[in-house]
C-alpha cells in the first residue's frame, strides 16, 4: 500500500492514501479556517469516522460544528438550512464529508454562504454559471466516503428542485474544493450494494466522457485509465470491503471520472437526472441500469472508439459487442438489476421523461443528439429490460 500514498495537484490539491484523515486539521488551518462547518449526511453522524474528524479538529483548537440535514438527493431546503447554520455559527470554511450528496450540499453551502440571491441563479445553463457577487465562496476541504460521484474534484453540485421535480446542476468555478483527502479507510464498512452502485457511477462518468464527441484528448486519456481501474478493482472492493488497495483505486477512478467529464457526459445522465428528480432513486444505480441501453442506442457513433477502449482493457475479441458484454456481465456480478422495472419504475411517464432528458444539459454532449421521442424509447427499453 505504501506506493499508493501520493500528493497530486490536479485539478485540486489531492492527498491520497490510507490514514490521511489525520491531516484534516492541518489542511483546515492552511486554508485559514478557525471555525469550519462539517457537512455530512445523517447516515454517517454516528459513524466513528465523523467523530474522529470532529475530535481531530477540536484537538487542534478548531471550533468545528456539525450539519447533517442532507437528503440522499439534496434539496434547496437542505442547502438553505446549511447556510443558516453556517452563518449562525460564524463559520469560516466548509468540510465536505461523505458521499456525493453530502459533498454537493456542502459545496452549495460554501457557495451561498455570502450570497443573498437564490441558489438557482447559479444553475448551469448553456455551460456557464453566474459569477459570484459579494463575499467569495467559502474555502472547502473534501473527504469522500464513497467512490462514485467524484464531486470532490468537481465545480458543480446537483441539487433537487422539489417544486419542479427535477435536478438542477449548480456551477461555479470557485466551488472546486481547495484540498481533497482520498483516504480509503473512510470507505471501509460501506455496504456492498452501495459500493457497487457508486462504482458503476464512476464507470459511467469515465465512459460517457470518453464517448463524448467533443475534442479533449486530455480527458480521453484520463477516462480510459479510469475505466481500467474500475475493471480491475470494483469487483474486488465489492467482494472484500476491507481491501484497501481496491478501495484506494476506486476513489482514484471516481476522481478521474469527474475530472474527465469536463469533456461532457451523455444520454445515461440525461435520463438519470430526471428519473432521480421524479423517483428519488439512487443516481449511481440509475446510471448502472441505463448504461447498456444508452450504449446500444449510440452504437453507430461510437463503435470505433469503443473498439479501441476494448483493446486497452484487453477484452477477448475486442470490439463493441465484447465491451457491451463486459458491462452487462459486470452488472450481473455486482447484483445490479437489469431493468428499471426492478426498482419500481414503470414507463407511464415515458413521454415526459423523454422531453426532460432531451432538455438536460448532459444531452448536448451525447454522441447522437437524440430527440425526446428517441429518449422515451431508450427509457422504455430500460424499463422492460429490452437490450
Amino acid at each position: 500500500m505504501s506506493q499508493l500514498q501520493a500528493n497530486w495537484s490536479y485539478p485540486s490539491s489531492i492527498r491520497t492514501g490510507a490514514g490521511r484523515l489525520k491531516e484534516l486539521p492541518q489542511v483546515c488551518l492552511q486554508l485559514g479556517m478557525q471555525a469550519p462547518l462539517l457537512v455530512t449526511d445523517p447516515g454517517l453522524v454516528g459513524r466513528s469516522m465523523v467523530q474522529d474528524a470532529l475530535e481531530l479538529c477540536r484537538g487542534a483548537g478548531l471550533q468545528v460544528e456539525l450539519f447533517s440535514d442532507v437528503q440522499g438527493n439534496p434539496t434547496l431546503k437542505n442547502v438553505e438550512d446549511g447556510v443558516f447554520t453556517y452563518r449562525a455559527g460564524k463559520h469560516d470554511g466548509v468540510i465536505a464529508f461523505g458521499g456525493g450528496s453530502a459533498l454537493d450540499a456542502a459545496k452549495a453551502v460554501a457557495l451561498m454562504s455570502g450570497q443573498d440571491c437564490s441558489l438557482w441563479n447559479f444553475e448551469d445553463v448553456g455551460g456557464s454559471g453566474k459569477r459570484i457577487e459579494g463575499t467569495e465562496v467559502a474555502p472547502i476541504v473534501a473527504l469522500p466516503t464513497t467512490a462514485g460521484t467524484g464531486s470532490e474534484v468537481s465545480r458543480a453540485a446537483v441539487i433537487t428542485d422539489k417544486i419542479k421535480h427535477r435536478k438542477r446542476i449548480i456551477f461555479h468555478p470557485d466551488m472546486l474544493p481547495a484540498v481533497v483527502i482520498l483516504d480509503p479507510k473512510l470507505t471501509i464498512g460501506l455496504p456492498s450494494d452501495i459500493t457497487a452502485a457508486t462504482g458503476m457511477d464512476a464507470l459511467s462518468h469515465n465512459l460517457e466522457a470518453f464517448c463524448s464527441p467533443l475534442y479533449h484528448p486530455i480527458a480521453d486519456g484520463i477516462a480510459v485509465e479510469g475505466i481500467r481501474l474500475v475493471k480491475d478493482y470494483l469487483g474486488r472492493a465489492v467482494e472484500d470491503g476491507n481491501d484497501l488497495e481496491a478501495r484506494t483505486q476506486m476513489l482514484v477512478a471516481s476522481s478521474m471520472g469527474a475530472t474527465a467529464f469536463q469533456k461532457g457526459l451523455g444520454g445515461t445522465h440525461a435520463l438519470a437526472h430526471p428519473l432521480g428528480g421524479l423517483y428519488n432513486a439512487h443516481h449511481g444505480l440509475l446510471n448502472a441500469i441505463l448504461m447498456p441501453y444508452v450504449l446500444q442506442a449510440n452504437r453507430q457513433a461510437i463503435e470505433g472508439r469503443i473498439e479501441r477502449l476494448a483493446r486497452y482493457l484487453n477484452l477477448p475479441n475486442p470490439g463493441f459487442d465484447s465491451f457491451l458484454r463486459w458491462v452487462v456481465e459486470l452488472r450481473d456480478e455486482l447484483g445490479i438489476p437489469h431493468s428499471l422495472a426492478s426498482i419500481d419504475i414503470d414507463d407511464s411517464a415515458a413521454e415526459k421523461i423523454g422531453k426532460m432528458a432531451a432538455m438536460d444539459l448532459s444531452a448536448g454532449s451525447n454522441p447522437i443528439l437524440f430527440d425526446a421521442q428517441e429518449y422515451a424509447t431508450i427509457f422504455k427499453d430500460a424499463v422492460r429490460g429490452r437490450l
